[in-house]
């Protein structure tokens, strides 16, 4: 009825501030669109940086597309890469969430459209929840944009979005969580329950984005609740009915975000966990996770793609691992973030404040990884001449941090790589700080200063953040190779020579053009134990063994690069020794097809 009607009128506005919330999503689509110009003029035919994991991400897009749409089957069963045993797509990150987000825009424009247009979204809707919590928490709708610039514009977002890692651009969902989680702690009446069931609905499109997000999600926010509830028992301390531990809503609430949480957590998770089961996610070799642990100076360094000073920066500091190790707090948003804590008990928020400091040194110690590094080098300390024999090795680390540790004991924790992502988490409580920290600064303003205060603050944060125009786009097209095969009648599968370039992503997303059966895949996490088995054997190739094989794996069509084959008569005279009939040379790629037998 109408007074339903006006109840959900007056919660929205208490959420999402009636219609202004509309604005702050329209200034976050534009900056979004500011912060990866001129993409927004390619979106259908390019892709930003060079090809990488890119391709592999519009080649899901598109086959997702095609097994819902077109042939009605299960998308996650890709029966026709690593054929014939097959691949589950829970070999890398599957990202639900964002294929769903992709997808009503790849229908009318196609993958790559689908994909940028992801991309562009996660920015406005990053932007936008982060802006929707600091201006609850704080009643100021310029400390939400200074707080939602501040996180869709960090650095680690440029430098995942230039490399291609939709899943990792899936930020938006941390905001929710966490804004959930806080609202929970903080009240045990209607507001936390709705709270509860915010952050657990934020903990489960996590759960579709990403499996290291989800995983680092629930171990920070262990901390932050952590941190909340101890600061809370000792403040209440004299008075022990007033616990949150202590009263029966508190656990109530507890359990509502759980059940809010499960259904999209669940489905999230439950491709991995059945993949785990078969032995298809080993443990990592502890070196590799090493290798990918943040230094401090990670968090100082400013981004090698900043339009300004980035190219100093790389020159003058190791960015080997740029990608990964671009973890810029901030000049301006970690001032602003400062001020928050030094002002914490004049802000409202005291508790806040502390919880989201001790849960984002957390976060940059697990980033920190295995062990304490410096300038993206491990610092080691030379082992005495008479433990040398004992220990096998002339220098130790200088300490072992608690990811070493966790490595070894705790659940799944060997399996991540790329440790340094925890520093996300970080970077996000700096977001939600710099806000309530700009929130300050706004209320000790005279009115007439207000608006002049606020672009100052937004433009410090986007002249510190801002990477320029993007220098590099890598068109989205198959080659003649591949027209070529769409056009020949045989449903037998394709294999590329030399083999290592089987595994590389592009070839994933060949398969969308030429729609027959692949050996390969893009395999570069887990490798199956089908590819891991016949590597060996065809890095060999044109070897009798190699060639041998290829009736075992149900190949009919075989493309070997010319460039790597400069006599290519070493490659002819054994395929059609073995049957293959030799087609042409399209582009730079030799196309071979079995000889079909004629029956008299």
């Amino acid at each position: 009825g109408t007074g339903s009607v006006e109840r959900a009128r007056q919660a929205g506005e208490r959420w999402f501030g009636g219609r202004r919330w509309v604005g702050a999503a329209l200034f976050f689509a534009i900056l979004g669109v500011v912060m990866t110009w001129p993409l927004v003029l390619r979106m259908g035919s390019a892709l930003a940086g060079r090809i990488g994991d890119n391709i592999y991400f519009v080649w899901m897009i598109g086959w997702v597309q095609k097994a819902l749409f077109d042939l009605g089957a299960n998308p996650f069963d890709v029966w026709f890469l690593n054929y014939p045993e097959g691949w589950n797509m829970a070999y890398t990150e599957i990202t639900p969430a964002m294929l769903g987000l992709a997808l009503p825009f790849s229908l009318v424009g196609g993958a790559t459209f689908g994909y940028n247009a992801a991309m562009l979204l996660s920015y406005a809707l990053s932007g936008l929840f982060m802006f929707l919590w600091v201006r609850k928490l704080t009643g100021s709708w310029g400390a939400g944009l200074v707080a939602g610039t501040v996180f869709a514009c960090l650095p680690y977002r440029t430098a995942h979005f230039l490399i291609g890692h939709l899943n990792l651009l899936g930020t938006m969902w941390l905001p929710l969580f966490f804004w959930g989680l806080h609202g929970a702690l903080e009240d045990t009446g209607r507001e936390g329950r709705k709270a509860a069931v915010l952050g657990g609905v934020g903990l489960g499109l996590t759960a579709l984005t990403s499996q290291y997000y989800l995983y680092m999600a629930l171990l920070v926010g262990a901390v932050f609740a952590a941190a909340y509830l101890l600061d809370d028992a000792w403040t209440q301390r004299k008075a022990r009915s007033g616990w949150r531990l202590a009263q029966r809503n508190f656990w109530a609430q507890m359990l509502i975000f759980g059940l809010a949480a499960l259904p999209l957590t669940a489905l999230g998770v439950g491709p991995y966990v059945a993949l785990n089961q078969q032995g298809g996610l080993p443990d990592r070799d502890i070196a590799v996770t090493r290798r990918y642990s943040a230094s401090p100076t990670d968090f100082l360094l400013p981004s090698t793609d900043h339009f300004l000073w980035g190219r100093w920066v790389g020159e003058h500091f190791n960015r080997e691992l740029w990608v990964e190790a671009t973890l810029y707090v901030g000049a301006a948003a970690g001032a602003l973030a400062l001020l928050a804590l030094i002002l914490r008990r004049r802000g409202g928020h005291r508790r806040l404040v502390v919880s989201l400091f001790w849960a984002g040194a957390a976060a940059v110690v697990l980033a920190m990884g295995t062990d304490l590094h410096w300038l993206s080098e491990p610092v080691r300390v030379s082992v005495p001449g008479f433990l040398q024999g004992v220990l096998g090795r002339t220098e130790i680390p200088l300490v072992h941090l608690p990811g070493y540790y966790l490595f070894d004991h705790f659940p799944f924790y060997a399996k991540l790589r790329a440790l340094m992502r925890f520093g996300l988490f970080a970077l996000l409580f700096v977001s939600v700080g710099a806000g309530l920290g700009a929130a300050q600064v706004l209320g000790r303003t005279a009115q007439r200063w207000k608006g002049a205060v606020l672009l100052g603050m937004l433009a410090l944060v986007l002249l510190d953040f801002y990477p320029g125009p993007v220098q590099e786009f890598a068109p989205v097209q198959a080659r003649p190779v591949d027209a070529a095969l769409a056009q020949r009648p045989g449903q037998g599968a394709v294999i590329q020579f030399p083999f290592i370039l089987s595994e590389d992503q592009e070839q994933t997303y060949y398969t969308l053009e030429h729609g027959k059966p692949f050996v390969g895949g893009f395999f570069n996490a887990f490798p199956p134990p089908q590819y891991a088995r016949i590597r060996p054997v065809m890095e060999q190739f044109p070897s009798a063994e190699s060639i041998a094989m290829l009736p075992e794996l149900g190949v009919e069509f075989v493309i070997a690069a010319a460039g790597a084959y400069p006599d290519l008569a070493q490659v002819r005279q054994p395929l059609e020794a073995a049957g293959y009939e030799y087609l042409g040379l399209y582009g730079d790629q030799a196309l071979f097809e079995k000889a079909q037998k004629v029956t008299p």
